[in-house]
């Protein structure tokens, strides 16, 4: 990593400069009338220290969090002092053996922003305190009363949301007439089905209103998600193209090659469709399936998200293909009668006028034979091939979401030489080849950065995650009582040779003796 990186700058919460880039509009809430208190609830946990942390961490080297006007609080039931958390942290956010004296002096100041304020999650004591130490700090910046800014993100289990948000609610909400606020940032799972996800919408909306609430999912804050917007809306090539009319179906698929790797009993609670396929997957089903927002405003486009969730019919159960890998229940935190899914293929169908007919195949799994995130859009076959050459395959918009971000489109070309045939090749755009000296930011960079702004458009509202719930709900239930059973397959495959057969099933047409190769600088 390049000294020039590590450059902290001097920079509003507003600023244009930012390489994250949002409409005008989106900025209106800057750092110019009152501090900003960013409090980490769970700050000793996993989730903290490897994502939240660090996130925050990036922003203020990059000037995003002025240490005139911000500072960060970390609260959980640890008893530790403020050395101690700083310690602890310290290796999320740099690698001493690697490190210049200037970068670990950036650590170092960024470091001495966090007090930390150890306290129950249910009882008004440690909250009282903190809210102590935040006025303390409010009053050091000089902030009008009504005009700093509370953020509080919950890196912290859903089952302790009503009890914390009930203790900010009572101990912590500044006043906000002068243009301050007080917001909740709440991360996945979200509820288990749909009865206890409105259970918890209700418990939080009691306390506070939609516009404080930021329910994050980080698959959000991706590069190429992000990007789902402007490529279909942006580029008249694909506005005739996307519908039922070109497109055979669509794939969106998240597989990992490694397993729980000792989270098999919090995994076991969930399972692969809670985990991954009813939130990352679905958000990027709907960046891909929605129709064109009124404008870019967060309530126009995620009015359209919440429109094509309810147009998805309900899951035929034979679409759906379960699996569980050998070993899995070999974790001794997993019941040895575990019938929980670590792979899913679902088929979701949308009846409205664009996608009537076309499949979308959701498919998740862990213990697979590679690590990557992508969507595959097939087109169908050309009408009167006179060139037979449909056997080599379909054209295929593709989109790499992680690793090695790219989008490439597969086209069938001539052949070099004197003969006149034909073979797939691709247009590609490969980030690391075409962006050389680009550091594309992490989700929770961009999303922590969201919040402070104000801009809900990359996150989960209410109507839609009701959505959402709606329907995976009965399949979800159906699983629990054993109604649905997980197929075996082994650890380094492709998932249960079930799920092949319905891709095939689907339409979905495989290219032969096409590899896509990421270019090499």
């Amino acid at each position: 990593m390049g000294s020039s990186e590590w450059h902290v700058e001097k920079r509003s919460i507003s600023s244009n400069e930012s390489p994250i880039s949002r409409d005008q509009e989106s900025l209106e809430n800057t750092l110019e009338n009152g501090s900003l208190s960013i409090v980490v609830l769970g700050a000793s946990g996993d989730l903290a220290k490897k994502k939240t942390f660090p996130a925050l961490f990036h922003l203020y080297r990059q000037g995003f969090l002025p240490p005139d006007e911000v500072g960060i609080f970390g609260y959980a039931r640890t008893k530790i002092s403020n050395d101690e958390l700083r310690t602890r942290l310290h290796g999320y956010l740099i690698k001493d053996k690697d490190a210049s004296p200037e970068q670990l002096d950036v650590v170092s100041k960024f470091l001495n922003l966090i007090k930390y304020v150890s306290g129950s999650y249910d009882s008004e004591d440690g909250f009282l305190l903190l809210d102590k130490e935040i006025s303390e700090h409010e009053s050091l910046k000089n902030s009008a009363e009504g005009s700093s800014r509370r953020l509080f993100y919950f890196a912290l289990p859903p089952s302790v949301y009503p009890s914390v948000s009930k203790m900010i609610k009572t101990c912590c909400v500044n006043k906000s007439d002068l243009g301050g606020w007080t917001r909740i940032v709440v991360e996945k799972p979200f509820g288990k089905d749909l009865q206890s996800a409105e259970q918890l919408s209700t418990q939080i909306g009691e306390l506070f209103d939609e516009p404080q609430i930021y329910r994050i999912d980080h698959y959000l804050g991706k590069e190429l998600v992000q990007n789902m917007l402007v490529l279909r809306f942006a580029n008249r090539l694909f506005l005739p193209l996307w519908n039922r009319d070109n497109i055979a179906n669509v794939q969106i698929v998240f597989r990992e090659d490694f397993g729980t790797d000792g989270r098999g009993g919090y995994f076991d609670q969930y399972g692969i469709i809670r985990d991954i396929i009813q939130n990352h997957l679905l958000q990027v089903f709907c960046l891909v399936a929605m129709e064109k927002p009124v404008s870019l405003k967060p309530e126009h486009i995620r009015d359209e998200k919440v429109k094509v969730l309810q147009s998805v019919l309900p899951i035929n159960y034979d679409e759906v293909v379960l699996g569980q890998y050998e070993g899995y229940r070999d974790d001794p935190t997993v019941p040895d009668n575990s019938n929980t899914p670590t792979f899913a293929s679902v088929i979701l169908r949308v009846h409205n006028e664009r996608w009537e007919g076309v499949p979308f195949i959701i498919k998740a799994g862990k213990a697979l034979g590679a690590r990557k995130a992508d969507i595959r859009v097939q087109f169908k076959d050309v009408p009167g091939d006179i060139f037979k050459c449909q056997n080599q395959g379909r054209n295929e918009f593709v989109i790499r979401l992680q690793p090695q971000e790219a989008m490439y489109m597969k086209l069938t070309v001539k052949q070099p030489g004197l003969e006149m045939s034909t073979v797939q090749s691709e247009l590609d755009l490969s980030y690391i080849q075409r962006y050389q000296g680009v550091t594309i930011p992490e989700a929770y960079e961009r999303l922590i950065l969201d919040t402070i702004r104000g801009d809900q458009q990359h996150f989960v509202r209410r109507d839609e995650l009701k959505a959402s719930w709606e329907i995976f709900t009965p399949l979800l239930h159906r699983i629990d009582k054993g109604e649905f059973k997980s197929i075996p397959y082994k650890p380094g495959s492709r998932g249960p040779a079930e799920a092949d057969e319905l891709l095939e099933k689907a339409g979905y047409v495989q290219t032969h003796g096409y590899i896509w190769i990421p270019p090499t600088l």
